[in-house]
């Protein structure tokens, strides 16, 4: 559902260019949750960028659902549902109206979009607030919304952005919840966390980003074997020890 084959992405900083992203691959199949997992910079939002069409990439090629980014952008879109930590509601608008909204821009028929509206508003335990406007939701209720809208046009294809961050203890379990749900309706979805004990939890494989390149990958088993560590913070820690002439420091 999703192939991601040599993306590259560069930048210029302060006059010197770098690669943010470099020559990533990696797949991702429908009904799985994999975890692209990466200290800050590692290229992890730039990535989730380029497979949704937001930046162009200097080489290779992000697939979604058979469409690629640089030849079918809206195809591409039409079949992605995104979540990031931002929670980008509208604050005049009610959440029933804001939902609908999204829906009416995705194209979705009117009695279907009301359909779905019901069903997710039973899913997330939006019901109650469909009439109240954004701007007075506590955060773990926009993003409740937020999770909502990324569905409203139901996507194959769900990309995750630090979607926890900011949330309680019980805000954070309705997107652990809500990530499961996904994995069980069959959609491909790409996770993007700090939070690794969230990941090992929800993942069913990996790709651990450095300098925006994928220094390992493979299930949680297989991580162990290849690195000789029992958990993901050992498997960073590990990978971001510093080396000098071959000796780690």
């Amino acid at each position: 559902m999703i192939t991601v084959h040599e993306l590259t992405k560069r930048f210029v900083s302060g006059g010197k260019p770098f690669t943010a992203v470099d020559q990533l691959s990696f797949c991702v199949r429908a009904g799985e949750v994999y975890g692209l997992l990466g200290p800050n910079g590692a290229g992890k939002t730039t990535t989730i960028r380029m497979v949704i069409g937001l930046l162009r990439s200097d080489g290779g090629y992000a697939e979604v659902d058979g469409h690629r980014t640089s030849g079918a952008p809206d195809e591409v879109k039409s079949r992605i549902g995104l979540v990031s930590a931002g929670d980008g509601v509208y604050p005049w608008l009610s959440v029933r109206e804001m939902l609908l909204f999204f829906a009416d821009l995705y194209g979705v028929p009117p009695r279907q979009a009301r359909e779905n509206l019901k069903s997710l508003g039973r899913l997330l335990d939006l019901t109650e607030l469909f009439e109240r406007r954004c701007a007075v939701l506590s955060t773990g209720q926009r993003q409740r919304v937020t999770l909502a809208r990324a569905l409203m046009h139901s996507p194959p294809v769900m990309l995750l952005d630090e979607p926890t961050r900011g949330l309680d203890i019980l805000g954070s379990q309705v997107v652990i919840d809500y990530i499961a749900g996904l994995r069980d309706k069959g959609k491909a979805i790409i996770l993007s966390t700090h939070r690794l004990d969230e990941a090992e939890r929800l993942c069913d494989r990996f790709g651990l980003l450095h300098y925006g390149r994928l220094q390992q990958e493979g299930t949680l088993a297989e991580l162990r074997d290849a690195t000789g560590c029992q958990n993901l913070i050992d498997m960073f820690r590990k990978l971001l020890q510093p080396v000098v002439a071959g000796v780690p420091v």
